[in-house]
């Protein structure tokens, strides 16, 4: 700090610098020079020793298939075509989970609690009575026939879909989030089917005079 309150007397020892040692004076000098013309580029950090990229899904070993009863729940799981048709008796306290099957067939005889499908795909469920739900997520080309009745049906990120009311269950509810391509298939008095898709696009708008919120289906025709 004394250094600084001595003012002008600071500079008094410095050397002048000539004008043939300026570099923005004498280009020439700036050819010599090692700083790079360009932004300094930065290799990247090698991986911590130990890791590995994931490996891409084709890749990964392929787990077996596993179907048990644990506790209250039948657990089904990595079930495909060339293991086989899954069937299994179900009791009113039992739930079932089935998660990555591919191109399956699972029939769940007698009355059961809920069904759950997550990350399936080509999937077809064949259900007698369900106290509870049917709760499918992640899934896509998904095929379910109800033979007696179901209250409820829940599909949130389902990708086409096919649900088989049998007239026993022609009140079941469906709820659907983040899906596309869902049709219900339902018998009439004549026990001919009838395909009713389900809305995929809603219109909402703001109605002044009744202060609320008004959600219509978007239907196209022709």
């Amino acid at each position: 700090m004394s250094e600084l309150n001595k003012g002008e007397a600071v500079t008094k020892g410095l050397k002048k610098v000539d004008k043939s040692q300026m570099t923005h004076k004498n280009p020439s000098l700036r050819t010599g020079s090692t700083v790079p013309d360009g932004p300094a580029t930065r290799s990247k950090s090698p991986a911590p020793p130990g890791t590995r990229p994931p490996k891409p899904e084709s890749m990964r070993a392929k787990k077996p298939a596993k179907k048990a009863l644990e506790g209250n729940k039948w657990i089904i799981e990595n079930y495909d075509a060339a293991a086989g048709n899954v069937e299994i008796e179900a009791s009113i306290s039992q739930s079932i989970l089935i998660s990555r099957c591919n191109g399956v067939v699972i029939v769940v005889k007698g009355k059961a609690n809920a069904v759950n499908i997550d990350n399936c795909d080509k999937v077809s469920l064949i259900v007698d009575t369900l106290v509870s739900t049917v709760d499918v997520v992640r899934s896509k080309n998904f095929q379910l026939q109800v033979n007696e009745t179901i209250p409820t049906v829940l599909l949130d990120q389902v990708e086409q879909a096919t649900i088989w009311l049998s007239k026993e269950s022609i009140s079941t509810r469906v709820f659907q989030s983040k899906t596309d391509n869902v049709n219900i298939m339902v018998v009439d008095e004549n026990d001919d089917s009838k395909e009713l898709p389900l809305p995929s696009q809603i219109c909402s708008y703001y109605d002044p005079e009744k202060k609320e919120l008004i959600s219509e289906i978007v239907s196209h025709c022709g």
